[in-house]
């Protein structure tokens, strides 16, 4: 029974992944959708805490994301994003996967948002992306006034990383991990 449930939410997880994401199938058009997206949740971010503003406008640099993702016991995220060198005005576009398992349900909306001390850091999550894991938590947020930032909800080196929670609910506890890197199909 255990292994039909696996099963079920990995085959639905990977549709919603695929169908949720609906990127268009012209680079310039997913840049755009991506760089769309990513200033909608700068803008989230700026709306649920106004501190966060000055700190990105000061910052060398700047990377957000926003995913999406569903768990049953196991759960798996994915989305896109950008890192912006405030210095050059460059963005680099990135993918983020998260994976868990755990005493866990829900679906998520999820945006994160990392701000960089110094340009090396910077350069580093970029080139070399980053990787987190044995992470646990939990989450709610129903409506978009129940939206709500979290800083240092992750673990990050070389700045301050913020997580706002937009919609939908998750629940329970769970180990997980975070990957992002470069996306070679968007740079």
């Amino acid at each position: 029974m255990e292994h039909r449930q696996i099963f079920v939410v990995s085959a639905v997880l990977t549709a919603f992944l695929a169908g949720g994401g609906a990127y268009a199938q012209d680079k310039a058009a997913q840049q755009a959708e991506v760089k769309s997206k990513a200033q909608q949740t700068l803008e989230d971010f700026y709306q649920a805490d106004p501190t966060i503003k000055e700190a990105v406008t000061k910052a060398p640099g700047y990377a957000v994301f926003t995913t999406y993702g569903l768990s049953f016991g196991v759960g798996g995220a994915g989305g896109k994003g950008i890192a912006h060198d405030s210095k050059s005005k460059k963005d680099t576009y990135m993918s983020i996967a998260q994976a868990s398992a755990g005493l866990q349900i829900g679906a998520s909306d999820t945006r994160y948002l990392f701000v960089f001390n110094d340009s090396k850091s910077l350069t580093e999550f970029i080139n070399r992306g980053w990787d987190a894991s044995a992470s646990a938590g939990a989450g709610a947020g129903t409506k978009k006034e129940d939206a709500n930032v979290k800083a240092g909800a992750i673990a990050f080196t070389g700045g301050h990383a913020y997580v706002l929670t937009k919609t939908g609910l998750q629940a329970g506890v769970a180990l997980g991990g975070s990957k992002v890197w470069k996306d070679k199909d968007l740079n």
